[in-house]
């Protein structure tokens, strides 16, 4: 046993020799291959030193104070002042007595305080920066500060809520540097971006990541570029930039259950950002175009049964009375596919090719109506600061027909609601089973149209029902509370 012990152990250290004389010789050609490995990779990754040092000093940090109302402290015989100290200085009792406004204290008095932190960028060297709407939203004051440490006090010359963006001004002794504007409509997914802000206040802060998505949906008026950029309060209005050193985005937003960054932000393309700068310097303001309808999405189960190739468009739901639609011979039920010669392919596409088109100005309309194209010509209106939308009740009466195919007992619509609700025809459903029930049709619903057939009255409605195809799905245009929606329904058999 122990020769054998001994054995093994002289014949492990003449292995262990072997191995290191084979490994000392190899080593001349080892190292290089590692090295021309790490070379490779290093070569691999993109170096940000000139794109930073070319975009950071046109990079500003933006703080804002706000006016508010506190109660007046240290007062002579202020019974609460003590209370103060253990609770806040927003600690007000009610005190009996005292005038509307003015309970909770002996007195109230206006204080400017620190709001937020955010950034923006310059964009011309007379001093214009863009930066988010939110940023400065409610402010009293917004001081912007340059990579020089110089801080500036800003003017808004214009903000527009909806698309979270704003213009501010500055009159700089410094010469300022405008970041140039890229083209966000080339970006493409996995390409490298970069964000520079003041995230928690931290001035000039550069963090860096990849476009994760492009026209992310989020919005009527946004389709915004998504990232992994590292982006968290204090980020906001700051840029986004590609590796020329050109803003190709507005950092606006961030996905999170935490209120901080968690992996996905969202950026408003620059192209989008700088339409709405342009109007924003010219008026003060942003004008959008309307024409007057309602939609919603078209699902595949209705693009099928109304014989479109494929989920496309935007379903009208309702058409706003004497408004530009209804004038261009617009239906409830049309889908839109095309507004001046953009294909509509999402829902959302129409409300920004509509915004974006000047009032007064006519467009041409394409919608599917019966399995064919209509073209209308539309004369777009000016969309209101605020719309407010209507609703109708639904009163039914009687003439009683059975449950069919499709799970709906209908009865005839009166003359005075078809009036009311501006339609020609329709039947009212009085009853649901399934399929209708399950596809959630309810009483009260008006049926306006089955496939491509009109519904003038019950009647008309049981023989059109009867002749359906029980092999396929019927699409069915309903109208509830003055809004329709294609439902698709499969004749029970």
């Amino acid at each position: 046993m122990v020769a054998l012990h001994h054995s093994t152990t002289g014949l492990t250290k003449a292995v262990a020799t072997a191995c290191v004389s084979v490994a000392l010789a190899l080593g001349g050609i080892a190292a290089p291959v590692a090295a021309h490995a790490e070379s490779n990779t290093a070569a691999s990754l993109p170096d940000f030193t000139e794109v930073i040092e070319k975009a950071e000093g046109s990079v500003v940090n933006i703080r804002t104070t706000e006016a508010v109302r506190v109660p007046s402290r240290g007062q002579r015989n202020d019974p609460y002042e003590m209370f103060r100290w253990f609770f806040g200085p927003d600690f007000m009792p009610d005190m009996p007595g005292a005038p509307e406004g003015h309970k909770g204290g002996p007195s109230e008095q206006e204080r400017t305080v620190p709001r937020g932190v955010g950034s923006g960028f310059i964009i011309s060297d007379d001093g214009y920066i863009i930066t988010n709407n939110h940023v400065v939203a409610k402010s009293n004051g917004i001081f912007v500060t340059l990579t020089s440490g110089k801080e500036y006090k800003a003017e808004v010359v214009g903000t527009d809520s909806r698309t979270d963006v704003a213009l501010i001004k500055i009159d700089a002794d410094d010469e300022l540097k405008p970041l140039s504007i890229g083209d966000s409509t080339s970006l493409k997914k996995g390409q490298w971006v970069l964000a520079i802000g003041s995230p928690f206040g931290l001035d000039s802060t550069v963090t860096s990541g990849i476009v994760s998505a492009i026209n992310r949906d989020t919005g009527d008026y946004l389709p915004f570029i998504q990232t992994d950029v590292p982006v968290n309060p204090g980020n906001s209005g700051g840029p986004l930039i590609n590796l020329d050193g050109e803003a190709v985005g507005v950092n606006s937003q961030i996905v999170s259950q935490s209120g901080g960054y968690m992996g996905i932000s969202l950026a408003i393309p620059i192209d989008e950002a700088m339409r709405v700068v342009d109007q924003l310097k010219a008026d003060g303001k942003v004008t959008r175009g309307r024409i007057g309808v309602q939609i919603s999405p078209v699902s595949d189960d209705v693009a099928s049964a109304l014989g479109l190739d494929e989920a496309q468009g935007a379903l009208v739901s309702k058409v706003e009375p004497d408004g530009p639609a209804q004038k261009a011979g617009v239906r409830s039920g049309d889908v839109i596919i095309d507004f001046n010669g953009d294909k509509i392919k999402h829902m959302t596409d129409l409300p920004r090719l509509v915004g974006n088109t000047k009032p007064g100005k006519r467009a041409t309309l394409k919608v599917w109506r019966k399995g064919e194209e209509v073209s209308l010509k539309v004369k777009v209106d000016e969309m209101p600061a605020e719309q407010t939308a209507h609703s109708a009740n639904q009163q039914d009466e009687q003439q009683e027909s059975p449950v069919d195919s499709l799970g709906l007992k209908v009865e005839p619509l009166p003359g005075s609601d078809r009036e009311k609700l501006g339609i020609a025809g329709g039947v009212v459903v009085a009853e649901t089973e399934e399929p209708a029930s399950a596809a959630g049709l309810t009483k009260g619903d008006i049926i306006l149209m089955v496939n491509d057939n009109d519904i003038t009255d019950p009647t008309q409605y049981g023989k059109i029902v009867a002749g359906l195809d029980e092999s396929r799905a019927a699409a069915i245009l309903v109208m509830r509370d003055q809004q329709s929606q294609w439902v698709a329904l499969t004749p029970r058999k």
